[in-house]
């Protein structure tokens, strides 16, 4: 059981970072920020930590799906 949870800990870790990370790119990208100076990095951290927590809830939809790798 505690192999599953750290497998699934592993998962949807690895996904919500991923998610942060594209989420924060997208909004920069279609900013209309000139500079670094101008971006809103609020706004950014925002839109980017509700989709994290879109991406874990998710994950536990569906982490029992997944194709298993063993």
């Amino acid at each position: 059981m505690m192999d599953k949870i750290k497998q699934f800990h592993r998962y949807a870790t690895e996904r919500a970072v991923k998610t942060f990370a594209q989420t924060a790119l997208g909004v920069i990208t279609a900013s209309t920020a000139l500079s670094i100076i101008d971006v809103d990095f609020a706004q950014i951290i925002g839109v980017a930590a509700l989709a994290t927590l879109m991406s874990l809830l998710t994950s536990v939809l569906q982490y029992d799906r997944k194709p298993s790798s063993e």
